[in-house]
């Protein structure tokens, strides 16, 4: 039983192992690709609605999974959401490692709200939906 437990654990590191970016993927997180994120800000998880005066803001860093800080002269993407979405869509991107950072205005507080996470993806096309935790 132990030399089953020693194989499974050693597939399920495999494959946690294959299933991210790394240097031979040819993963290099960028924009000029097929792929979508669909960025939703939640603060306690609710959801923080783009505002027709205060609409939220993605800022994407490229290939890093740490925290540039909040300065959006350290991002490299900046998009704007649009006022009558509860969510960011970033477009044209690559697969690779992202530190996304999320701003907003949580109106149930009237307070600016902000948070940023890191991001990993392998996928090359389509869209996938990222849940940002913001905070004031």
């Amino acid at each position: 039983m132990t030399a089953l437990r020693y194989v499974f654990v050693v597939l399920a590191a495999l494959a946690l192992a294959s299933s991210g970016c790394d240097d031979d993927d040819d993963c290099t997180a960028g924009t000029g690709g097929n792929l979508t994120l669909v960025v939703t800000p939640q603060h306690h998880g609710v959801t923080i609605p783009n505002q027709d005066q205060y609409r939220d803001t993605v800022m994407i860093k490229f290939n890093t999974q740490e925290f540039p800080g909040a300065n959006p002269a350290s991002y490299d993407l900046i998009v704007v959401g649009d006022s009558a979405e509860d969510h960011i869509h970033v477009a044209g991107l690559t697969c690779g490692n992202y530190y996304i950072y999320a701003v907003g205005l949580d109106t149930s507080i009237m307070d600016r709200v902000t948070g940023g996470m890191p991001f990993s993806t392998a996928q090359t096309s389509g869209e996938i939906s990222v849940h940002v935790p913001v905070t004031e």
